[in-house]
């Protein structure tokens, strides 16, 4: 396939480029910093502003797939407002172009019990609150989208850099767990799930998250 994959250069993007090119699809890979992305036959490095949506719709054009791991940065001060704005862009430039969108978001919004999102508990750290809460505004405002064909990806709460594993599963809107701690994925197998989705579709306008 063809696949758009914004913020190939970030932790996770570049997980999901790496799995997308073992299994022989094409890549373009928008980024901020073409610098960053390294040379592949496979990949397109193309240097685009994720926030705007313009610019994005010509770049989208004629992929199969659009894989989202647009993140701002952490240590953004303003990443709540910026998450938002890109996300917006990201949605509106999919729907122009009519793309299939897959978007990484957090585990913030998963629940921990009942109407109980992992964001609004007190344990939930302080340093990743905001960009948690934006992409949890994202997701609301990608559930209000009946036409365009999305999904989101929640990681579980530990997402951790390491090798693939396997033996992962699959679930919906609630924080999974592994016995009575939260579940934990690596990035590689994050990266596997996401792959898997964008060749079989299995989550047509619905969250899903993995874990071990």
């Amino acid at each position: 396939m063809k696949i758009a994959l914004i913020g190939a250069s970030g932790f996770v993007g570049s997980a999901i480029l790496g799995e997308a090119i073992s299994r022989g699809h094409q890549i373009t890979a928008i980024v901020r910093d073409v610098s960053k992305v390294a040379d592949h036959p496979q990949v397109t490095a193309v240097a685009v502003d994720a926030q705007d949506p313009q610019a994005l719709a010509e770049v989208l054009k004629g992929h199969d797939r659009v894989i989202s791991a647009y993140n701002p940065g952490w240590t953004n001060s303003d990443i709540f407002n910026q998450y938002l704005k890109g996300a917006s862009a990201i949605v509106a430039a999919a729907k122009v172009t009519d793309s299939w969108l897959l978007v990484v978001g957090g585990a913030g919004s998963l629940e921990v019990a009942p109407g109980l999102q992992l964001v609004d508990t007190p344990e939930f750290p302080a340093e990743w609150k905001q960009g948690a809460l934006a992409a949890r505004d994202g997701l609301t405002a990608l559930r209000r989208e009946t036409a365009l064909d999305w999904r989101f990806v929640s990681p579980p709460v530990f997402l951790e850099p390491g090798e693939k594993r396997g033996g992962y599963r699959l679930g919906a809107d609630q924080v999974l767990f592994s016995g009575e701690q939260p579940a934990g994925i690596t990035v590689s197998d994050l990266a596997d799930g996401i792959v898997n989705e964008a060749e079989k579709p299995a989550h047509l306008r619905q969250r899903f998250t993995l874990g071990y």
